[in-house]
């Protein structure tokens, strides 16, 4: 099977809800990926790639792929016949990848299973430059010296392990954001002020290099307000999957009481066919979400989000280059540490996780030993 076509989303889009428990949340996770058809969209002659979530170091409900969610997915391709498995993680400016696969339970779930993981920012993993057949929205800009991607991900699989949750730039993040980490290198914060436009031009590049894409996204734990960090916990006991990095999405955006298409970034993904953003033509499959409306807080800032916002849209917009690209940089990343892990996780943070630990997937995170 060639790469990724655009020709797939003329179909209807499938994505499954499935609503769990943490009794039963393994089968659960095969059940939704069954119900998606993933068999059909991941080809088992190639490699596998499990894009796992680290959005913070530190373990917070909602905000990193849960050690269920991986040894779930593990599991399910293990039963059919999916053998070259690889956990890829990624680091950021401002987050440890290897600290976080292990504080996250991640590490322990890839040793039980015996699936090799790779940090793909960190060498010796190397990156190839990449020239898309797909015109880009905006990459070819913020990056004139070209792109490169990862050396092992073309002719791959790839399966996104998103959460569903909140963030400060995207509104929502989920399996479109999540090959931000991926196919982005260190630099890629200088795509922030355009991220919405970025992440479109990603799917692209995706449906290029990979040979099957398929997502699925934990909401046992869902985040809300200024995510993807310093969010509020909710126990929302939900799965979902799906082929459709768009559908997915806006199934997510839903459930949050959002409509899909007032999201930019997967209105333009709908607009430009890569994808389905509009719920009345997705085929929802296993539980019925039409009554779902959490109500989620999607316009809260945090003190960090707030100075960069006002370099991505606000009046230090044209000197946004500067302070991206030069000797300043550092700074705002020592500030964005200092506020999240010095002043959030020890003043507010901490007391939420106590509060999580009492829950079922609480106690089910605290089984999963280092």
């Amino acid at each position: 099977m060639s790469p990724q076509s655009n020709n797939k989303v003329n179909q209807k889009s499938k994505v499954a809800v499935v609503y769990t428990k943490p009794e039963t949340v393994m089968y659960d996770i095969e059940k939704a990926m069954d119900l998606a058809g993933y068999t059909n969209e991941l080809q088992k002659t190639t490699s596998t790639l499990l894009k796992v979530n680290v959005s913070w170091q530190h373990y917070y409900p909602a905000c990193s792929t849960s050690p269920w969610q991986l040894e779930g997915v593990i599991k399910a391709l293990n039963n059919n016949g999916y053998k070259d498995l690889i956990a890829a993680h990624n680091g950021t400016v401002v987050v440890d990848s290897f600290e976080g696969e292990i504080n996250n339970k991640q590490k322990p779930v890839q040793d039980k299973y015996g699936i090799p993981s790779v940090h793909l920012d960190i060498d010796p993993n190397n990156w190839m430059p990449f020239k898309p057949k797909s015109k880009m929205m905006v990459l070819d800009e913020i990056f004139p010296e070209g792109l490169a991607i990862p050396k092992m991900f073309p002719g791959t699989n790839i399966v996104h392990l998103p959460t569903v949750k909140t963030h400060v730039f995207t509104t929502m993040t989920g399996a479109m954001k999540n090959a931000f980490g991926g196919l982005l290198n260190r630099k890629r914060h200088w795509t922030h002020s355009v991220i919405h436009e970025t992440l479109v031009d990603l799917l692209k590049i995706q449906k290029e290099i990979h040979q099957g894409i398929f997502a699925v996204m934990d909401g046992t734990f869902a985040g809300d307000g200024p995510g993807p960090r310093a969010m509020r916990w909710h126990e929302k006991n939900v799965l979902l999957a799906s082929a459709d990095q768009v559908a997915i999405d806006a199934v997510a955006a839903k459930l949050m009481g959002l409509d899909p298409m007032n999201l930019k970034f997967i209105r333009l993904a709908d607009e430009a066919g890569l994808g389905v953003g509009r719920i009345k033509d997705i085929d929802i499959v296993g539980n019925n979400i039409t009554e779902e409306n959490w109500q989620f807080s999607v316009h809260e800032n945090t003190f960090a989000s707030k100075g960069q916002k006002l370099i991505y849209w606000g009046p230090l917009k044209p000197i946004e280059r500067f302070l991206l690209r030069s000797f300043l940089a550092p700074l705002a990343f020592i500030a964005s540490n200092i506020y999240h892990n010095e002043y959030w996780l020890r003043f507010v943070g901490r007391k939420r996780i106590r509060a999580a630990m009492n829950t079922g997937w609480g106690k089910l995170f605290k089984q999963y030993q280092p």
